[in-house]
């Protein structure tokens, strides 16, 4: 069976799409999945991402898989990508509802030119954010260690992260994604190891805002009522995190940046 598809990015963070609503696509295998991620040899891509028949009232669902084929946890710049996925395939309009992994996603579509897209989308509350020695460790939808570093652009990110990445005593029995935040004049610079991926990714929407909070907690602990406004700039663009705390929970989170449409294909 030929596959229709569309490659999409979000700040170089880059996904194949599919509409799979007639379902025809349900049974994709590991094998599969990975091999049309595969750089080189496949269509290439971070991560492939289903979007598929609401089970409520929300506008559609969206699976997201992993490069290595395996089903993945929520994935932010997919989910703006997805968004946009839907403004050219669905019905066009200004907000979209969608079910992910983690629960309920709303966005808006603050700007449409052509095939770039900025939209704003609204991430899951974070009820914990854990201190681990100088490190934090939370989970924004996907599991993320946050370490602070001096020289983020001379440092051997695969090596680091990798030690980090596979040692539960740092990111628990089930692996995390490990990002690395530099805090400059000039602003702040992240960059961020994905399992599933196994490799450095150009952007990372959970990953953002884990740093995002993580850089609040670390110059001083939000109090009650405080909104919080980020920036961090990623190697593959720059992303928006807001964010307020209640009752010690970060709520009311939002991931702002692009996301551009490549191209369609068959395969």
């Amino acid at each position: 069976m030929q596959l229709s598809f569309s490659k999409y990015h979000g700040a170089g963070n880059d996904f194949i799409i599919i509409d799979n609503r007639s379902w025809l696509f349900s049974s994709l295998t590991e094998k599969t999945i990975a091999g049309l991620c595969r750089r080189h040899f496949g269509i290439g891509a971070d991560g492939l991402i289903l979007l598929e028949n609401p089970v409520g009232q929300e506008d559609f669902t969206m699976r997201y898989y992993n490069s290595d084929g395996r089903e993945g946890t929520m994935c932010g710049n997919g989910g703006r990508c997805i968004v946009a996925f839907a403004h050219r395939t669905m019905v066009a309009r200004e907000k979209y509802v969608f079910r992910a992994v983690d629960g309920i996603h709303s966005a808006e579509i603050l700007t449409a030119n052509g095939n770039h897209y900025l939209i704003r989308l609204q991430m899951a509350d974070v009820p914990h954010v854990e201190k681990r020695g100088d490190d934090y460790f939370l989970n924004t939808g996907s599991p993320h260690l946050v370490r602070f570093v001096d020289d983020i652009e001379g440092m051997d990110i695969i090596s680091e992260a990798r030690a980090l990445r596979y040692n539960p005593q740092c990111t628990g029995d089930g692996g995390a994604n490990i990002n690395f935040v530099q805090q400059t004049p000039q602003g702040c610079f992240i960059r961020t190891y994905e399992r599933g991926v196994e490799d450095e990714t150009l952007a990372c929407g959970t990953g953002n805002v884990a740093a995002a909070i993580a850089i609040q907690y670390a110059q001083q602990p939000p109090i009650d009522g405080q909104t919080c406004h980020i920036e961090l700039q990623a190697r593959g663009g720059l992303l928006k995190v807001d964010f307020t705390c209640r009752n010690g929970i970060i709520t009311d989170v939002f991931l702002c940046g692009d996301a551009c449409f490549v191209f369609d294909g068959k395969a």
